[in-house]
Protein backbone atom coordinates (compact mmCIF):
# COMPACT_ATOMS: atom_id res chain seq x y z
CA UNK A 1 0.00 0.00 0.00
CA UNK A 2 1.48 3.37 -0.99
CA UNK A 3 2.28 5.80 1.82
CA UNK A 4 0.03 8.88 2.31
CA UNK A 5 2.87 11.11 1.16
CA UNK A 6 3.37 9.05 -2.01
CA UNK A 7 -0.37 9.03 -2.69
CA UNK A 8 -0.52 12.79 -2.24
CA UNK A 9 2.35 13.20 -4.68
CA UNK A 10 0.54 11.03 -7.22
CA UNK A 11 -2.62 13.11 -6.85
CA UNK A 12 -0.63 16.35 -7.29
CA UNK A 13 0.94 15.06 -10.48
CA UNK A 14 -2.43 13.96 -11.82
CA UNK A 15 -3.84 17.46 -11.34
CA UNK A 16 -1.28 19.06 -13.65
CA UNK A 17 -2.98 19.49 -17.05
CA UNK A 18 -1.08 18.33 -20.15
CA UNK A 19 -1.18 21.92 -21.46
CA UNK A 20 0.79 23.10 -18.44
CA UNK A 21 3.33 20.31 -18.84
CA UNK A 22 3.68 21.37 -22.48
CA UNK A 23 4.09 24.99 -21.36
CA UNK A 24 6.87 24.07 -18.94
CA UNK A 25 8.58 21.97 -21.60
CA UNK A 26 8.21 24.81 -24.08
CA UNK A 27 9.76 27.26 -21.62
CA UNK A 28 12.71 24.92 -21.10
CA UNK A 29 13.10 24.63 -24.88
CA UNK A 30 12.95 28.42 -25.14
CA UNK A 31 15.80 28.79 -22.66
CA UNK A 32 17.82 26.27 -24.67
CA UNK A 33 17.14 28.16 -27.90
CA UNK A 34 18.22 31.45 -26.32
CA UNK A 35 21.49 29.83 -25.28
CA UNK A 36 22.13 28.15 -28.63
CA UNK A 37 20.81 30.61 -31.26
CA UNK A 38 23.10 33.62 -31.65
CA UNK A 39 20.50 36.36 -32.46
CA UNK A 40 18.44 35.32 -29.44
CA UNK A 41 21.46 35.13 -27.17
CA UNK A 42 22.71 38.50 -28.38
CA UNK A 43 19.31 40.16 -28.06
CA UNK A 44 18.72 38.84 -24.56
CA UNK A 45 22.20 39.90 -23.51
CA UNK A 46 21.50 43.42 -24.77
CA UNK A 47 18.20 43.52 -22.88
CA UNK A 48 19.74 42.29 -19.62
CA UNK A 49 22.57 44.84 -19.91
CA UNK A 50 20.12 47.61 -20.75
CA UNK A 51 21.85 48.23 -24.09
CA UNK A 52 18.91 49.63 -26.04
CA UNK A 53 21.03 50.70 -29.01
CA UNK A 54 22.45 47.22 -29.61
CA UNK A 55 19.03 45.62 -29.17
CA UNK A 56 17.58 47.99 -31.77
CA UNK A 57 20.32 46.95 -34.20
CA UNK A 58 19.64 43.26 -33.50
CA UNK A 59 15.92 43.66 -34.26
CA UNK A 60 16.45 45.89 -37.28
CA UNK A 61 19.05 43.58 -38.81
CA UNK A 62 16.61 40.65 -38.79
CA UNK A 63 13.87 42.43 -40.73
CA UNK A 64 10.45 40.83 -40.29
CA UNK A 65 12.12 38.06 -38.28
CA UNK A 66 12.81 40.67 -35.62
CA UNK A 67 9.14 40.48 -34.64
CA UNK A 68 9.62 36.79 -33.83
CA UNK A 69 12.71 37.66 -31.79
CA UNK A 70 10.63 40.22 -29.92
CA UNK A 71 8.12 37.53 -28.90
CA UNK A 72 10.89 35.13 -27.89
CA UNK A 73 12.58 37.80 -25.76
CA UNK A 74 9.27 38.59 -24.07
CA UNK A 75 8.78 34.89 -23.33
CA UNK A 76 12.36 34.64 -22.07
CA UNK A 77 11.30 37.13 -19.40
CA UNK A 78 9.40 34.26 -17.79
CA UNK A 79 12.71 33.05 -16.34
CA UNK A 80 15.20 35.90 -16.94
CA UNK A 81 13.94 39.21 -15.57
CA UNK A 82 15.27 42.27 -17.33
CA UNK A 83 13.69 45.76 -17.51
CA UNK A 84 10.79 45.36 -19.93
CA UNK A 85 11.00 48.98 -21.08
CA UNK A 86 14.28 48.12 -22.84
CA UNK A 87 12.40 45.83 -25.21
CA UNK A 88 9.48 48.27 -25.49
CA UNK A 89 11.69 51.18 -26.52
CA UNK A 90 13.71 49.09 -28.98
CA UNK A 91 10.55 47.77 -30.64
CA UNK A 92 9.13 51.28 -30.90
CA UNK A 93 12.31 52.48 -32.57
CA UNK A 94 12.42 49.66 -35.12
CA UNK A 95 8.74 49.23 -36.00
CA UNK A 96 7.19 52.57 -35.09
CA UNK A 97 4.58 53.18 -32.44
CA UNK A 98 1.45 51.82 -34.12
CA UNK A 99 3.06 48.56 -35.21
CA UNK A 100 5.13 47.96 -32.09
CA UNK A 101 2.37 48.59 -29.54
CA UNK A 102 0.06 45.69 -30.55
CA UNK A 103 3.11 43.43 -31.03
CA UNK A 104 4.39 44.26 -27.55
CA UNK A 105 1.02 43.89 -25.86
CA UNK A 106 0.48 40.51 -27.53
CA UNK A 107 3.98 39.40 -26.47
CA UNK A 108 3.57 40.52 -22.84
CA UNK A 109 0.09 39.00 -22.62
CA UNK A 110 1.52 35.70 -23.87
CA UNK A 111 4.24 35.96 -21.22
CA UNK A 112 1.64 36.70 -18.53
CA UNK A 113 -0.61 33.77 -19.42
CA UNK A 114 2.33 31.34 -19.52
CA UNK A 115 3.55 32.47 -16.09
CA UNK A 116 0.01 32.43 -14.70
CA UNK A 117 -0.60 28.84 -15.82
CA UNK A 118 2.73 27.62 -14.50
CA UNK A 119 2.18 29.47 -11.22
CA UNK A 120 -1.32 28.03 -10.86
CA UNK A 121 -0.43 24.41 -11.54
CA UNK A 122 3.24 23.77 -10.99
CA UNK A 123 5.44 26.61 -9.73
CA UNK A 124 4.34 26.99 -6.11
CA UNK A 125 6.99 24.63 -4.67
CA UNK A 126 9.71 26.62 -6.46
CA UNK A 127 8.23 29.93 -5.31
CA UNK A 128 8.12 28.61 -1.76
CA UNK A 129 11.77 27.65 -1.90
CA UNK A 130 12.79 30.96 -3.43
CA UNK A 131 10.58 33.44 -1.57
CA UNK A 132 9.89 31.53 1.64
CA UNK A 133 6.50 30.44 2.93
CA UNK A 134 5.78 33.62 4.89
CA UNK A 135 6.45 36.01 2.02
CA UNK A 136 4.70 33.90 -0.63
CA UNK A 137 1.65 33.35 1.59
CA UNK A 138 1.52 37.08 2.24
CA UNK A 139 1.61 37.84 -1.48
CA UNK A 140 -1.10 35.29 -2.17
CA UNK A 141 -3.36 36.71 0.56
CA UNK A 142 -2.79 40.23 -0.73
CA UNK A 143 -3.56 39.28 -4.33
CA UNK A 144 -6.62 37.29 -3.24
CA UNK A 145 -8.07 40.09 -1.10
CA UNK A 146 -7.01 43.03 -3.29
CA UNK A 147 -9.27 42.12 -6.19
CA UNK A 148 -9.16 43.82 -9.58
CA UNK A 149 -8.05 47.15 -8.09
CA UNK A 150 -4.82 45.68 -6.78
CA UNK A 151 -4.17 43.72 -9.98
CA UNK A 152 -4.52 46.92 -12.01
CA UNK A 153 -2.36 48.86 -9.57
CA UNK A 154 0.49 46.37 -9.64
CA UNK A 155 0.50 46.39 -13.44
CA UNK A 156 0.40 50.17 -13.59
CA UNK A 157 3.37 50.76 -11.30
CA UNK A 158 6.83 49.13 -11.09
CA UNK A 159 6.55 47.18 -7.84
CA UNK A 160 7.66 43.67 -8.82
CA UNK A 161 8.84 42.08 -12.08
CA UNK A 162 6.04 41.46 -14.58
CA UNK A 163 6.60 37.70 -14.71
CA UNK A 164 6.98 37.21 -10.97
CA UNK A 165 3.62 38.79 -10.26
CA UNK A 166 2.02 36.61 -12.93
CA UNK A 167 3.39 33.54 -11.15
CA UNK A 168 2.04 34.85 -7.84
CA UNK A 169 -1.39 35.56 -9.34
CA UNK A 170 -1.57 32.03 -10.71
CA UNK A 171 -0.46 30.57 -7.39
CA UNK A 172 -3.13 32.66 -5.62
CA UNK A 173 -5.77 31.20 -7.99
CA UNK A 174 -6.91 34.57 -9.33
CA UNK A 175 -9.62 33.90 -11.97
CA UNK A 176 -7.86 33.85 -15.32
CA UNK A 177 -10.38 36.20 -16.93
CA UNK A 178 -9.75 38.85 -14.26
CA UNK A 179 -6.01 38.31 -14.54
CA UNK A 180 -6.10 38.74 -18.33
CA UNK A 181 -8.15 41.93 -18.52
CA UNK A 182 -6.38 43.66 -15.64
CA UNK A 183 -3.02 42.80 -17.20
CA UNK A 184 -4.08 44.13 -20.61
CA UNK A 185 -5.51 47.39 -19.26
CA UNK A 186 -2.99 47.92 -16.49
CA UNK A 187 0.12 47.29 -18.57
CA UNK A 188 -0.97 49.32 -21.60
CA UNK A 189 0.02 52.84 -20.37
CA UNK A 190 3.65 52.11 -19.52
CA UNK A 191 4.11 49.92 -22.62
CA UNK A 192 2.65 52.64 -24.85
CA UNK A 193 4.83 55.28 -23.21
CA UNK A 194 8.11 53.48 -23.82
CA UNK A 195 7.09 52.31 -27.29
CA UNK A 196 6.33 55.92 -28.22
CA UNK A 197 9.57 57.23 -26.72
CA UNK A 198 11.45 54.57 -28.67
CA UNK A 199 9.66 55.51 -31.88
CA UNK A 200 10.80 59.12 -31.50
CA UNK A 201 14.44 58.52 -30.53
CA UNK A 202 15.75 59.86 -33.84
CA UNK A 203 13.80 63.11 -33.75
CA UNK A 204 12.91 63.84 -30.13
CA UNK A 205 11.71 67.39 -29.68
CA UNK A 206 10.74 69.27 -26.55
CA UNK A 207 7.92 70.77 -28.62
CA UNK A 208 6.23 67.38 -28.95
CA UNK A 209 3.17 67.39 -26.64
CA UNK A 210 3.05 63.59 -26.62
CA UNK A 211 6.59 63.53 -25.25
CA UNK A 212 5.47 65.65 -22.32
CA UNK A 213 2.38 63.49 -21.90
CA UNK A 214 4.61 60.41 -21.72
CA UNK A 215 6.83 62.10 -19.14
CA UNK A 216 3.74 63.00 -17.10
CA UNK A 217 2.53 59.39 -17.22
CA UNK A 218 5.89 58.18 -15.90
CA UNK A 219 5.88 60.73 -13.08
CA UNK A 220 2.34 59.77 -12.05
CA UNK A 221 3.23 56.07 -12.09
CA UNK A 222 6.31 56.69 -9.97
CA UNK A 223 4.27 58.70 -7.46
CA UNK A 224 1.75 55.88 -7.27
CA UNK A 225 4.39 53.20 -6.77
CA UNK A 226 4.97 53.74 -3.05
CA UNK A 227 1.27 54.03 -2.32
CA UNK A 228 0.37 50.81 -4.12
CA UNK A 229 3.41 49.01 -2.68
CA UNK A 230 2.36 49.96 0.85
CA UNK A 231 -1.18 48.76 0.21
CA UNK A 232 0.06 45.52 -1.30
CA UNK A 233 2.67 44.85 1.33
CA UNK A 234 5.25 44.49 -1.43
CA UNK A 235 7.66 47.30 -0.50
CA UNK A 236 11.39 47.47 -0.69
CA UNK A 237 11.86 44.70 1.86
CA UNK A 238 10.75 42.22 -0.79
CA UNK A 239 13.86 43.10 -2.74
CA UNK A 240 12.05 42.72 -6.03
CA UNK A 241 11.70 46.24 -7.38
CA UNK A 242 12.08 46.59 -11.14
CA UNK A 243 11.20 49.31 -13.58
CA UNK A 244 8.73 47.08 -15.31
Amino acid sequence: MPSPQHAGSERTRSRIPPAVIATIAGTALLVLLVVVVEPLRSGLGDAVRGDTASLREDLRGLGAGGALILFVLALAHTVIWYPAEILDAAAGFVYGFWVSLPLLMAAWMMNGIVCYLVGRHAARPLLLRWLGEERLSGWERTVDHGGATLLLGVRLVPIVPFSLFSYAAGSARVPIGRFAWTTAIGYLPITATFAYLGSRLEDLSLDDPLLWLGAAVLVVLLLLTRRVARHAGLGAEAGMKEAD
